[in-house]
């Protein structure tokens, strides 16, 4: 080719290279194909070839054969766009979109346009800025939607390619799978998103699932012995409290792309609230909300995405997530499990959720108050024999309804009708699930309820209470000391056994052979998943703003005064509370249930100062 030709002269001349390939000459088809495999520093003459070139192809596009030309297809479809200047990325996209229109080249030319959502791996450190990564993306999203109105499949194509065949695992690095997920967003807003914006968000979700999952509650760093958490007003600061992920790199690795993308998702959700646009969004995420988060065992962060997108129109969805999980907890279609589950979802919900209004929550709990009373009801009042395991579901909606009102009781004391609820019937029933749900939470609840007049526990329940405390520590301790001992023959470093010691002690005074039983081996007693999210960019930026903290709960009683519920425990534990402790744990609580002591540590003066996650977290799978 020589310099000064008119375009359709190169245009010939690349038509004459094409048909002389089926007669066996391929010397300018070679040339041709030289043009295209020119990507890094080219210089202004190499640059305006190349955009020549792509425009002459673009004429020819009729001549191209998918068999005869197969290393030139080879050679346009490895073209990373994140290498060129806008002239030659101008040039590419209209040969592109071509292509895609013949009809013979369109989930290459897809698969093409995606694989560019993410820069190559080994530019990741370069600096591109804004500008390139707009002059990039820009381009192969307006390529997109040109070739969608073109090609009336085209989006149908292009979802599989996107969801099936082109999302990054979860082991890939922060900088791809954010940008990666970016451009999925992009795309779930445009005009295109018509047609597979309902399949961009869950596989969103999804992926927040997956990552989620690979972050087990083992891996929760606790502070060193000495080092108590601070109480946070309102704000979780893992680093300031000591209480956050492991310092590991594959903990910190997936945590960082986990905060990413919960950030990318959570503003994205935030333009849908500004644009109009989440009430045509948000049932899709409730959808997959249903179908994949609520299905995992036990999720650590996936769920807050919900719990933001509830916060963005409260009167509206966040009500229906309400409605909804409470429903599906009273329906006979779901399994126990999963309705112990959707139960958990509920408590843990009402109990946080700021942006809420309080006659919802007291219409709620009424509802599950019902619930729990007509289940009374269908019990023989002389079953004496306490079977946690046979009446779990039961035992799921009191501790849920305790869970709540510990949260919200001095709020719904305005409302007259929390003293019609049938508590006494409930609780002085003869399935005693006092005796059952988890000890910090009855005993918090039994302090607020009794300072509010609402629910006074018969002597016989304090007794218990007091005595199943007593035994608890007693074989914890007995339980530290064999530890201790046999650790000192293998060890001879006492600060090693001491906090061995003090986590076997912490988590027997979280719980109770009943609680246990009940909860069964999934441990579902102890779960409440809105507990603080340890992610500190999406925590600070979306979550915290609508959390209610456990810092901040007033409760209806004086923290200064000897209340009765005092002797249900004895003084034998002092701990100070943080909110910003937990992560998909139960409460706990400290031997004066002081508010501090509620959800947080166990502390004691003599014998340890903080208490770790009250179960392990595993890695979550169905429950089913």
């Amino acid at each position: 080719m020589e310099e000064y030709l008119s375009d359709d002269m190169v245009a010939a001349h690349v038509r004459d290279a094409l048909i002389s390939v089926a007669q066996g000459k391929t010397a300018n088809y070679d040339q041709l194909i030289g043009v295209l495999n020119h990507s890094e520093n080219l210089t202004d003459d190499q640059t305006t070839m190349l955009v020549t070139c792509l425009k002459a192809l673009s004429r020819a596009v009729a001549y191209i054969d998918v068999d005869q030309h197969k290393k030139l297809m080879q050679s346009v479809f490895w073209m990373n766009m994140w290498n060129y200047s806008a002239d030659v990325l101008d040039a590419l996209m209209n040969f592109i979109t071509r292509l895609a229109t013949c009809g013979k080249y369109v989930d290459s030319s897809l698969d093409m346009l995606v694989s560019n959502f993410q820069p190559p791996e080994d530019m990741l450190n370069q600096r591109y800025g804004f500008v390139k990564k707009e002059q990039v993306l820009h381009r192969i999203h307006s390529a997109l939607m040109n070739i969608s109105d073109l090609v009336p499949l085209a989006p149908l194509r292009l979802s599989d390619i996107i969801v099936k065949d082109r999302m990054p695992f979860i082991f890939a690095k922060n900088a791809l799978m954010t940008i990666y997920v970016e451009n999925m967003l992009r795309l779930e807003s445009s005009a295109i998103g018509e047609f597979i914006g309902r399949d961009m968000l869950p596989a969103v979700v999804l992926r927040l699932r997956d990552l989620d999952v690979e972050i087990g509650w083992d891996d929760i760093k606790r502070p060193e012995k000495g080092e108590p958490p601070e109480s946070s007003k309102g704000r979780f600061d893992a680093e300031d409290n000591g209480i956050g992920l492991v310092e590991e790199d594959r903990v910190c690795n997936v945590a960082n792309k986990l905060d990413s993308v919960m950030v990318l998702t959570c503003q994205h959700l935030k333009t849908c609230a500004e644009n109009g646009r989440l009430s045509e969004v948000f049932p899709i995420l409730l959808e997959c909300f249903r179908v994949t988060v609520l299905n995992t065992y036990k999720p650590k962060f996936a769920q807050f995405v919900m719990f933001y997108a509830c916060s963005l129109d409260p009167e509206n969805h966040g009500v229906e997530l309400a409605t909804k999980l409470l429903n599906a907890f009273m329906s006979n279609t779901e399994t126990v499990l999963t309705r112990m589950c959707l139960v958990g979802y509920l408590a843990s919900y009402l109990s946080r959720a700021k942006f809420l209004e309080m006659p919802i929550i007291v219409e709620k709990v009424r509802i599950l108050v019902d619930w729990c009373l007509k289940y009374c009801r269908s019990i023989d009042a002389e079953e004496k024999t306490l079977n946690p395991e046979a009446h779990r579901l039961f035992y799921s909606g009191c501790q849920a309804t305790m869970y709540v009102l510990c949260f919200r009781m001095r709020e719904m004391l305005d409302d007259p009708q929390i003293y019609q609820f049938p508590l006494q019937q409930i609780l002085d029933h003869s399935l005693d699930p006092l005796k059952v749900c988890l000890p910090s939470i009855v005993e918090e609840f039994l302090r607020q309820a009794e300072a509010a007049s609402l629910y006074t526990a018969s002597h016989e329940i304090q007794e218990f209470l007091k005595k199943a405390k007593a035994e608890r520590q007693a074989e914890a301790e007995r339980q530290a000391e064999a530890e201790r001992q046999a650790k000192a023959e293998r060890q001879a470093k006492a600060e090693a056994l001491n906090t061995a010691s003090q986590e076997f002690l912490s988590n027997n005074l979280l719980e109770s052979d009943l609680s246990k039983a009940y909860g069964g081996t999934e441990r579902l007693d102890m779960f409440f998943p809105f507990d603080p999210c340890l992610l500190k960019r999406c925590s600070e930026s979306f979550i915290e703003p609508n959390y209610l903290v456990w810092s901040n709960v007033v409760p209806p009683y004086d923290e200064e005064e000897d209340l009765s519920a005092e002797e249900l425990i004895g003084d034998q534990v002092d701990d100070q509370f943080s909110d910003n402790e937990d992560m998909g744990r139960s409460l706990t609580r400290r031997d004066d249930l002081d508010l501090d002591d509620f959800e947080d540590s166990i502390c004691s003066e003599s014998s340890f100062k903080f208490s770790p996650m009250p179960a392990r977290i595993r890695p979550s799978t169905s429950p089913e």
